[in-house]
C-alpha cells in the first residue's frame, strides 16, 4: 500500500472544513463509518484515496436541459 495516510486535521484541510469545524467532520465520518480509515495503534489515519473517493461519490453534476423558447402571451 503506497497510499498516503492522513491525520484527521489533514483530511479536514483537504475537505475544506478546517476553518469551520476543525477535525470534527472527518472524525464524524470515521465514527459513522462513512469513510475508509486505518487504525495504527491508537491512532486513526485516513488514506488520501478515501478522501478522493468520498469527494467523487458526492459530486453532483449540473443539469443540462434545453430551455424551451418563450411562448407569446395573448
Amino acid at each position: 500500500m503506497t497510499d498516503r495516510l492522513l491525520t484527521a486535521a489533514q483530511a479536514a484541510e483537504l475537505l475544506g472544513t478546517w476553518e469551520t469545524s476543525g477535525e470534527r467532520f472527518p472524525r464524524r465520518l470515521i465514527a459513522e463509518r462513512r469513510i475508509a480509515y486505518v487504525k495504527v495503534g491508537h491512532h486513526v489515519r485516513i488514506p488520501a484515496s478515501a478522501i478522493d473517493a468520498f469527494i467523487a461519490e458526492r459530486t453532483v453534476q449540473p443539469v443540462t436541459t434545453r430551455r424551451r423558447p418563450l411562448r407569446k402571451v395573448a
